[in-house]
């Protein structure tokens, strides 16, 4: 179950007009196109994902059906077990890239929600003075998914990192026993879009990366660890198929 954050005047506003800012994904030449489905949650139902780059910045944006962040996770009053949505943009750059040791899975962008925990001990995203509550708020991460076999069969999951390892992790890596970085990018909503601005210290080294477009589900494993965080539920695939056929010019 999830709450929804926004008003039915809101989805009003959006069906009669929203789609009409042509900065969004669905308007780019090289978008991934993703057909509409009645049948998922038009927040995450994507219509197109897009990445571009301008110089060192690289901008990840997705349209979607809905209003983009509009639902968020009840939450579940604990760590073990804890809810996540995200929009994520699966890439083929080495996790190295951006400071994760390399050769160890599918570096992917993500924004999330997760209300039982905050990840992102740096920042104060709802500016109270209290970095450690955020955890609700739309924020965004880079993480190295593998196949994970005990999250499900076929499953993916964040990298776990082996007790006493001690691989190659970014600056703002949060301290959790997984492959994940906590940099403070903040994602846009604009109606149905999402989007995520990110510098790349080395930009030819991002020059035609491949990505893809996803909206998934994750969940913390009960044990908390070995592995940590599941991809439970895949809502929607902007290839179909993740095959990654976007190119990053």
């Amino acid at each position: 179950m999830t709450r929804i954050l926004l008003t039915s005047l809101c989805a009003l506003a959006l069906a009669s007009g929203a789609f009409a800012d042509e900065n969004h994904a669905i308007h780019q030449d090289g978008a991934i196109p993703s057909p509409a489905d009645a049948f998922k949650t038009a927040a995450f139902d994507i219509l197109a994902a897009h990445a571009h780059r301008d110089s060192r910045l690289v901008t990840f944006h997705m349209t979607t059906n809905g209003v983009a962040g509009s639902e968020q996770p009840d939450p579940s009053g604990a760590l073990a077990g804890a809810p996540v949505l995200s929009y994520v943009w699966p890439t083929s750059l080495d996790p190295a890239v951006v400071g994760f040791e390399g050769g160890t899975g599918i570096l992917a962008l993500a924004a999330t929600s997760h209300p039982d925990f905050d990840d992102t001990p740096l920042f104060d995203e709802n500016n109270d003075g209290n970095p450690a509550n955020d955890g609700l708020l739309w924020h965004s991460h880079w993480v190295v998914l593998t196949p994970t076999e005990a999250c499900g069969e076929g499953a993916l999951g964040v990298r776990d990192i082996p007790e006493g390892a001690t691989p190659a992790m970014p600056a703002t890596w949060p301290g959790l026993p997984i492959f994940i970085d906590s940099p403070g990018y903040a994602p846009l909503f604009d109606g149905p879009e999402i989007s995520l601005t990110v510098p790349f210290a080395k930009p030819d080294a991002v020059s035609g990366a491949a990505y893809d477009g996803v909206t998934s589900a994750l969940r913390v494993n009960t044990n908390i660890h070995a592995p940590l965080l599941c991809v439970t539920d895949v809502f929607d695939i902007a290839s179909g198929d993740l095959s990654l056929p976007g190119a990053l010019n």
